[in-house]
Order: structure tokens, then sequence, then C-alpha cells
């Protein structure tokens, strides 16, 4: 039976970045004192310049480590820096890239990792996987640990651009595919459904379907996001597999960030949001429950608003698969022909460039 592990905390708090200590103290007691590394970005130093130096001076053994690039290469760097220096405890100061580069260092060098996200869009604050970049544009997705505490601190979230918080709603939006797909391939005998694993993603992505809060720089609505990717994330340290949370959605979002990266741009929770719908089409389901979630909350998802044009479009859909070989998906048994690929653009085109 596969192990797994879940955080000792998850606290969405105002002001909560500036009671790490006594927060942590149940769980590590005397870690104030502990050798302290804290991993962020260099614009986000800037940013947050007063918030960091608090939580710097909360350690008293502590250093900042400014990450350059979220690679594999840089993480494993750090993993080493991390051991060597016989530091204890790992924070992640910021958005997806440094979180995984955090959590990938913190698994390597068995570190105590604590989560303080700057955003909320995507599940990477909890997720037991780290997006790394490898060689050139390619990236790959490597296995890693949990936090053992995740620390929203509400005021942060509230201060980030709208744009964030609807990539996070296009995260969990996306489960509803992913888990579909999960069960495709496991009547064909590809996978194998983590009944509990699937309830706890289920139940994220009907935190957010089933929502009548829709002021999103609201303590209440990100106290929900954040709830939802977390469920999201444990959800697949439950099935050891980042089945309940990816599927033929993600291998469109996979598609574009490898093959088409020279020309568009997407955040990750937008890209499979976007991928959703046509993931929606090809599973025959309810395409009307994912417009209306979309339309809803107004994620952006018009394909050629982030200058995809038809033919980026038709091929992230005809490579979607390649991206991840391993795993099957309804891509595996759908008609991709450009034609139908180029009826599904313009009708995307057609329905949310109309919000009503």
């Amino acid at each position: 039976m596969h192990q797994f592990k879940l955080p000792y905390h998850l606290i969405v708090d105002e002001g909560i970045f500036g009671r790490i200590p006594s927060v942590m103290e149940d769980v590590d007691a005397g870690i104030a004192s502990k050798k302290t590394i804290i991993v962020t970005e260099e614009n986000l130093k800037g940013i947050f310049e007063n918030i960091l130096k608090g939580i710097e001076e909360s350690f008293t053994d502590s250093e900042m480590y400014l990450i350059q690039q979220a690679s594999y290469d840089n993480a494993v760097s750090l993993a080493k820096y991390i051991t060597m220096n016989d530091i204890k405890v790992v924070i992640g100061f910021g958005g997806g890239t440094v979180l995984d580069l955090a959590k990938f260092a913190a698994f390597v060098s068995k570190a105590r990792l604590i989560s303080l996200p700057t955003t909320l869009s995507n599940d990477s604050l909890a997720s037991p996987v780290a997006v790394l970049g490898t060689e050139g544009k390619a990236r790959k997705t490597f296995k890693c640990t949990i936090p053992d505490a995740i620390l929203v601190d509400a005021n942060i979230i509230m201060s980030a651009p709208t744009r964030q918080l609807l990539s996070g709603i296009g995260d969990t939006v996306s489960k509803y595919t992913a888990l579909n797909d999960w069960k495709i391939a496991h009547v064909k005998g590809e996978d194998h459904v983590d009944d509990f694993a699937y309830m706890i993603s289920k139940m994220a992505f009907n935190s957010i379907c089933y929502n009548d809060q829709k002021e999103l720089k609201s303590i209440d609505f990100i106290k929900r996001l954040t709830q939802a990717l977390v469920m999201g994330g444990l959800a697949m340290e439950i099935a050891g597999t980042s089945r309940p949370s990816s599927g033929s959605e993600h291998l469109f979002c996979h598609a574009l960030e490898e093959n088409f990266a020279e020309y568009v741009n997407v955040p990750h929770g937008i890209a499979v949001a976007m991928g959703s719908y046509g993931a929606c089409k090809f599973q025959n389901r309810n395409i009307a429950k994912i417009t209306r979630i979309i339309k809803e909350y107004g994620i952006p998802v018009v394909p050629s608003d982030w200058k995809i044009t038809e033919d980026i479009f038709i091929g992230a859909w005809q490579t979607a698969s390649a991206s991840r070989p391993d795993r099957y998906t309804i891509l595996n048994e759908t008609d991709l022909s450009a034609e139908r690929l180029r009826k599904l653009y313009y009708e995307m085109e057609d329905v949310f460039a109309n919000p009503n």
C-alpha cells in the first residue's frame, strides 16, 4: 500500500507570516533557533522586503537564498548546499516555481519544509511533485515531498493580481476532466483508481464549482480556494500519482509549454482550464457545466487572446499525448483531426468571447 504524509498545519489568516515560529513550535520545538534557509526570488525580495525581513529575523540562524531559475540542476545544487551546511528548515516564499524548487531541495536534503505561497495560481503549494526545467526549454515532473506546513497570508494573496487567482481556479476546474481521464484509463486497464484520492479531488472541484461566493478578493474565498488547491495536492499524495489532478487537459498545457513556448506564454491554470473545455468535449461530458464555471469566474480562455493561433491550437492537441506518453487519456481514443480541432478552436472563440 502506498505510504503518504499529510501537512501538520494548513492555516489561512491575515498576518500569519509574522507568527511562523510560534505556529510551528508544537511540531518542531525550538524551530526558531534552527538553521533555516528562506528560498525566494529577487523580484519578490523587493516587493515583500519588510515581510521577508520579519521572517528572517524571527529565525535567529537564517539566511536568504535567491533562485535564478527553477531548474533541476539548481534544485540539486540547493539540496547540496542545505545538506553540506546542516540546514534543518527550508522556507519556500513565492509562487509555483519557487515552491517547486524548495520542495524538491527539501525532499532530497530531508529538511523540514514550510510553504509560504504569495499566489494561489496552482496546486504547487501542496502537491507532492515539482516541475523543474531540464534541457533547453523542456520541463520534467519530479516526485518529492509535500510541505510540513502550508501557511497562507490572506493579505498577501488579496494583493496579488486577479489573474493569478483565476489561474488557481482554472487549475481546480481542470479536475473535472482529469478525474474522468483517470476512470477511462482504469476501464482500459491502463491505471488503477484510488477511490479515496478520487473523492478528495472531486471535493476540491465541487468546492469551486458550487461556490456562491464569487468575491475573489475576500478572506472567505481565499480560504476556499486554498483548501481546494491543497485538497488537490493531498489527493496526489494519497494516490502516489498526479492522476487526481492531471489528465488530457494538462497534456494540452504541457504541449503548449514544450512545443510552442516561443510563441505563447499562458499561465498554467489558464491553459489547463482552456484544455478542460476541449477534453470535456472529447469525453462527451456535460460541457454546460465547464462553460458555466469558466464564465461565472471570468477565466480568460479565449485562445487568440493568448496569441494561440488556429495552427498552434491544433498542434498542441495533436502533440499532447506525446508530452506524457505513459499517461492514458481520452486522447488515446478520440478523433484529433485538424478539421475537428479547427472547429473546436472557433467554437471556443465564439463561446467565451461572449460573456453572456
